[in-house]
């Protein structure tokens, strides 16, 4: 029997109103507990609990209601976590997908491979640790995605490749290069089930043609109403629209995909942000962290105190 159906009939028969507790309200601007974090990307799960790395390589959560973000995991011998970039969710195997680099800015500069690991959401172990391989030369993982049947694939953009992570296999593939990947960031599926990338540094929206076997077959650029700028985070938020957050520019973006092949529309939802990287949504509202890029990365501003990092929001139109 239907648990609900049977306590509103038993409600209706004693006069009673049947009440359930609500889920907090998430705070539209959330503190991330820590200093000199520079945040590089935000996830969240399907209870509205939101992960965001940072780059010493400490990830953070903050639970549902909660103001403040926290520790939740910190680079040890056994994680191997170094500078993180990309954290993505993944509710049906509750796993914390996550990129980590060598950190270039840390004092001496780390060594070692990109990584994709994932992290066990109730437990915080180490499930999966796949190095991008060493034949593959310099590289550096930026961001993921997980189709429906749990592939995993990784935009990495020093050498413009998709990686792919067969749902069980040991080890990355390279699945996918392409002259149009150079600094290749955001990647999601989206509208239709099609797999959409960003470029950082030559502001464009791709989609990835893949073959009904499932192979890379081309890349199609994608005409926008607006100049992009910086583009850095993409997800899919339902129906023909995604989420892009766009770095240089300080703003987050609605993406509305026609059903022609007219130019995707660029909606401007928020904007001064002191580099947007990353973007996740959460009852209707798209969370983002400022990363301060500018206090690691400007030699003019390196030594200047940052202030704290905050995540903000933004209410998504219908």
């Amino acid at each position: 029997m239907n648990k609900a159906w049977f306590v509103g009939v038993l409600a209706l028969l004693t006069g009673c109103v049947a009440v359930y507790p609500a889920r907090p309200t998430i705070p539209h601007e959330i503190t991330i507990a820590g200093e000199r974090l520079f945040p590089e990307s935000i996830a969240s799960d399907a209870a509205g609990n939101i992960y965001v790395g940072s780059n010493p390589g400490s990830i953070y959560r903050a639970m549902r209601g909660r103001q403040v973000a926290n520790v939740w995991l910190v680079p040890d011998r056994v994680n191997g976590l170094q500078s993180v970039f990309g954290v993505l969710v993944d509710d049906a195997r509750r796993l914390l997908w996550v990129c980590s680099n060598p950190n270039t800015f840390a004092t001496p500069r780390q060594e070692g491979r990109a990584t994709v690991k994932a992290f066990d959401l109730a437990n915080r172990r180490l499930v999966h640790d796949l190095p991008i391989p060493a034949e593959a030369g310099p590289a550096m993982c930026n961001d993921m995605t997980v189709d429906s049947n749990g592939d995993v694939y990784v935009s990495e953009m020093l050498g413009g490749r998709i990686f792919r992570w067969h749902n069980g296999s040991a080890a990355l593939e390279e699945w996918a290069a392409s002259e149009h990947f150079a600094a290749i960031d955001g990647l999601s599926f989206g509208p239709n089930g099609a797999l959409y990338a960003n470029s950082i540094q030559r502001n464009t929206l791709m989609r990835v043609e893949q073959g009904a076997d499932g192979r890379f077959v081309g890349v199609r650029l994608l005409e926008t109403s607006a100049p992009l700028d910086g583009p850095d985070g993409l997800r899919f938020i339902g129906g023909n629209r995604m989420l892009q957050s766009e770095g240089n520019a300080g703003t987050i973006t609605v993406l509305t995909f026609p059903a022609n092949d007219g130019p995707v529309d660029v909606r401007v939802i928020a904007s001064g942000i002191d580099y947007a990287s990353s973007v996740t949504m959460i009852d209707g509202r798209a969370f983002y962290p400022e990363g301060k890029l500018s206090y690691m990365m400007d030699p003019a501003r390196r030594g200047q105190n940052p202030g704290s990092f905050v995540i903000r929001s933004a209410a998504i139109p219908q």
